[in-house]
């Protein structure tokens, strides 16, 4: 090779290696901004705004790094009007600076709906358009009738309501229901390990009443009664196979699984 190639070729090289050093920096450099820039690895801890006014959760999420957004608003009696009642993220959980904390506030009024026609139709059709509007059944008692099954009247507080009414959403109505001759008894569920709202459910649907509720000491929170299972029931299913229609069933809860295990059994 002549000393002017060699001198050429060097050359080259030299600016290859220059170029690629130079692209490689740059690529470590970007990297790096975007790092600092994204704060990469850096997370805050979102803080429990439930219970706290607007104003209190601003404050509290700016002292944190985050905002907040109002996304909806529901009834809770629970909670003062204007107060958190749900947040997403939940609390406790890491997020990345100014993220974004969504927020369900409680109303000032509790959203109502309008009763649907629940007379002169079969209690099972009446049993879904309350389900479907937001409304709970209390209490179902019978009267005599020539129409089996057929819902005679709809009470809330003892009083007579009409189609069309506006009800508080989520409150309960009690159905008065005929009753022929003949049809006397229904079978009673074995409601064991059930939690309180598939019992509820259960003993509508077999046209029967929510008794006594009575829970044992294992339960010491409101969160433990709404997970709490059943355990015992009276009248009890081993010994009774049937009821009177609209007969109340008392029913004893407990977070104990080994005292379910052990009803299931006996």
């Amino acid at each position: 090779m002549s000393l002017g190639k060699f001198v050429v070729s060097r050359v080259f090289f030299m600016h290859l290696l220059l170029a690629i050093a130079l692209i490689a920096l740059l690529v470590f450099g970007t990297l790096k901004g975007l790092n600092q820039y994204t704060h990469h690895g850096v997370s805050y801890p979102v803080p429990n705004l439930t219970g706290l006014t607007i104003n209190e959760a601003i404050t509290t999420a700016q002292a944190n790094r985050l905002k907040i957004e109002i996304v909806d608003s529901v009834y809770n009696k629970r909670f003062k009007p204007g107060e958190v009642v749900d947040q997403q993220p939940i609390a406790n959980s890491n997020v990345k600076e100014n993220r974004t904390i969504f927020l369900t506030v409680n109303s000032s009024e509790p959203e109502k709906v309008a009763l649907p026609k629940l007379t002169d139709i079969s209690f099972r059709q009446a049993q879904v358009l309350i389900e479907n509007c937001g409304l709970f059944i209390g209490s179902i008692s019978y009267q005599p009738s020539e129409y089996n099954d057929l819902v005679l009247d709809v009470q809330q507080d003892s009083a007579s309501i009409q189609q069309g009414e506006k009800i508080i959403k989520g409150s309960t109505i009690d159905l008065i229901v005929g009753r022929s001759k003949g049809n006397l008894k229904t079978p009673l569920p074995n409601l064991t390990g059930f939690n309180i709202q598939e019992a509820q459910a259960t003993l509508n649907g077999a046209k029967l009443n929510l008794g006594v509720l009575i829970y044992d000491k294992s339960i010491t929170t409101a969160e433990d009664s709404v997970k709490a299972q059943i355990w015992k029931q009276l009248p009890n299913p081993k010994f009774v196979s049937t009821v009177d229609l609209g007969s109340s069933v008392d029913l004893w809860l407990t977070v104990d699984p080994e005292k379910v295990n052990e009803a299931y059994e006996k």
